[in-house]
């Protein structure tokens, strides 16, 4: 049976440790990678998520040579307009009254670098070519929110848990009692599609049993 490259997570998210632990893997490192997160000028959400987790994969891969990198980025989109990762309350309130009573989405883009000399490099010792070009899937779910009332979103506040969440809120706390109806992958929400995940892990070497 192949050795397992030494898997790599780019990410300072620990929902996405846990969600890869449901699957049985467990990262040899988790290091946050060092990006701007600046929405370019008509960048839409979709393509804001799959250059984010590229750029995370990419960041963390100079310094990783011979480990096997996976990254992603989670966005919630209100039709073309992308919702903050919210670091304040007056965020969170914001973005809670923008999702009520409407559907929205969330889109998260994986990346996984495998590590060896992308295909026609001259020279394995160029940090720039120790690995592959990124291998991206990118799930999108739609998420229904029931009208919320000011009290909801006070208790929300209280609560304390929109903060540094994309879109201002976890599905996988308080805010799932918001929660309508989901159309497609649970675990997309909450930060890293495991099916979609699983298969790039599977593609790039990194044998998920």
């Amino acid at each position: 049976m192949a050795t397992r490259p030494r898997l790599v997570l780019a990410s300072t998210s620990p929902r996405r440790a846990d969600l890869l632990g449901q699957a049985g893997i467990v990262p040899d490192a988790i290091i946050a990678p060092d990006v701007s997160e600046e929405v370019l000028k008509g960048e839409l959400p979709r393509d804001y998520a799959l250059r984010m987790a590229r750029d995370k994969a990419s960041a963390i891969a100079s310094s990783q040579r011979n480990a096997l990198i996976l990254a992603a980025d989670t966005v919630v989109a209100c039709g073309r307009r992308i919702l903050p990762k919210a670091e304040t309350n007056d965020e969170v309130q914001h973005c809670l009254e923008l999702l009520s009573g409407r559907r929205h989405r969330v889109y998260t883009a994986v990346a996984v670098m495998a590590p060896g000399s992308a295909p026609g490099s001259a020279h394995e010792s160029d940090h720039k070519s120790a690995h592959s070009k990124p291998r991206t899937r990118i799930v999108m779910t739609h998420v229904a929110f029931k009208r919320l009332s000011a009290d909801d979103i006070l208790r929300y506040l209280a609560a304390g848990e929109g903060l540094g969440k994309a879109g201002g809120y976890a599905i996988q706390g308080f805010a799932e009692i918001f929660v309508r109806q989901i159309n497609g992958s649970y675990s997309n929400i909450v930060g890293l599609p495991l099916l979609q995940t699983v298969s790039l892990l599977n593609s790039a070497g990194y044998a998920v049993s």
